[in-house]
């Protein structure tokens, strides 16, 4: 004999499968917003010059 189902259990287990993906991509969005931000604040590498840097 099958089990009666259990609407409330079954839908509590969706509702946190569902919150813990959200905060997996909010986790995820934060990262990289911390990444393209530090990239932003991190001054330029100098570009080599083109006349000085190869001796003729």
């Amino acid at each position: 004999m099958a089990f009666k189902p259990n609407y409330n259990q079954q839908r509590a287990e969706r509702d946190r499968n569902k919150q813990a993906k959200k905060d997996n991509k909010l986790r995820e969005r934060e990262e990289a917003a911390q990444r393209r931000k530090t990239e932003l604040d991190a001054p330029p590498a100098p570009e080599p010059d083109a006349e000085g840097s190869q001796p003729a």
